[in-house]
């Protein structure tokens, strides 16, 4: 294995694994650290925690043993994944998680960089855009668990860090590799471990992939992954073939981001939906049971989701409790996911981060090989015979894409 890559969430994990894939690496996506070796084929392996809203130690503690096991494999680069948006706790889990891998590593220059241009998130002057809004602006600021109110990076980074932050501003990314590189060991020299990169157009990622070959550890989103292939001598090349999955479809969507509620509403137009509310679970409204089997009785494409507006969240989180309810979602929809999977469902599609992680973790799903692009940082993903799944981060996606993510787990063009 030449890159190993820890993820915080497994939306995000999937989004990287794609990314890598596109651009040539043989990858495979792991649930959790495995408990045997990578099989040799294996380039790159990216071992999906779920590590983004839970305690900062813990989170450390899981993502160093995923890196004990990435370095067994041989692994001459870690790179560590977390949010284009860069969202975690109030405490924060990515300045801790950096500085302990970059400790382990002994890693003196870090890149920073969450900014993927093609799914709409930029970095200017050390700020996070989202499309053409300040991230605080975006709706991040209303997220039910990692809302973020703050768009500059270096600031965000700086409180749940120990050490400087350094940056490298956009002027200095636009005149390429050797001028990024050069900052970047400026920077280290001056005890700035953590060093945020610009970027704003998606070639720049590749500027900045080219500037980080030789670095022990490299963090940010998935679009910094598109120029570490290159460092390893691999060049794109054709996809394997995806055949898809015959039979029935669950959509399952517990992300209340603006994008998957704008898609929620689209799907409704055309196709069923049934909607799980907090009160209906801490009330005994509904059980897995009956959710699964509405929605095996029900022909299309059925969406069961508890997606809602931001101040029907803050009331339930009031009511029942931030993670009690978090909790309680979770649970909910990997027992419906379990009952739906054992009655037959091959294509299962989850929307959001925790809901995907609890949907995985529930179905003991412990490797995903990687499919074809359904929307810009969304494979479809093959989970053995029989299941194939599209995992979607809450912020992706076009208004139409659990329409078109069933198409391509079906086997057909997106």
């Amino acid at each position: 294995m030449l890159l190993g890559c820890i993820g915080d969430d497994f939306t995000g994990s999937s989004d990287l694994a794609n990314t890598l894939a596109k651009q040539g690496m043989r990858c495979v996506q792991y649930t959790g650290v495995p408990g045997g070796p990578a099989v040799a084929h294996v380039q790159a392996g990216v071992v999906a925690l779920k590590t983004r809203s839970i305690p900062p130690d813990e989170a450390i503690t899981q993502s160093l043993a995923a890196l004990e096991w990435l370095l067994a494999q041989g692994c001459a680069q870690i790179f560590f994944k977390y949010c284009s948006t860069f969202d975690s706790t109030a405490d924060g889990n990515i300045g801790p998680v950096a500085e302990a891998l970059a400790d382990a590593l002994q890693a003196r220059s870090v890149i920073v960089c969450p900014a993927f241009p093609g799914t709409g998130r930029s970095i200017y002057q050390g700020h996070l855009f989202v499309n053409d809004v300040l991230l605080n602006e975006s709706g991040m600021q209303n997220h039910p668990l990692t809302p973020m109110t703050d768009p500059d990076i270096r600031r965000v980074l700086a409180a749940q860090s120990t050490g400087q932050v350094g940056h490298v501003d956009a002027a200095t990314v636009l005149s390429g590799a050797s001028a990024i590189r050069a900052q970047l060991e400026a920077e280290g020299a001056a005890g700035k471990r953590l060093i945020v990169v610009d970027a704003l157009q998606d070639s720049d990622l590749i500027e900045i992939g080219a500037a980080a070959k030789g670095l022990k550890l490299v963090t940010g989103g998935s679009g910094v992954a598109l120029g570490l292939p290159a460092n390893f001598g691999i060049d794109a090349q054709n996809r394997a073939e995806w055949s898809g999955e015959d039979g029935s479809y669950v959509i399952l969507s517990g992300s209340c981001s603006h994008a998957t509620r704008g898609q929620i509403a689209h799907h409704l137009r055309t196709h069923a939906g049934m909607e799980i509310t907090a009160e209906m679970l801490f009330k005994g409204g509904a059980t897995p049971q009956d959710v699964a089997d509405w929605a095996l009785k029900t022909e299309g494409l059925p969406l069961v989701y508890s997606s809602a507006a931001p101040d029907v969240v803050a009331t339930a989180q009031r009511t029942y409790g931030r993670k009690e309810s978090a909790q309680a979602f979770e649970k909910f929809f990997a027992d419906v996911a379990r009952i739906c999977t054992a009655s037959g469902v091959r294509k299962l599609l989850t929307a959001g981060g925790e809901t995907s992680g609890a949907v995985v973790e529930g179905l003991g799903l412990l490797q995903l090989e990687i499919g074809p692009e359904i929307d810009p940082g969304v494979p479809a993903l093959r989970a053995g015979d029989g299941l194939v799944l599209a995992l979607k981060s809450g912020n992706f996606g076009s208004v139409d894409y659990f329409e078109k993510a069933a198409r391509v787990l079906s086997g057909a063009a997106r």
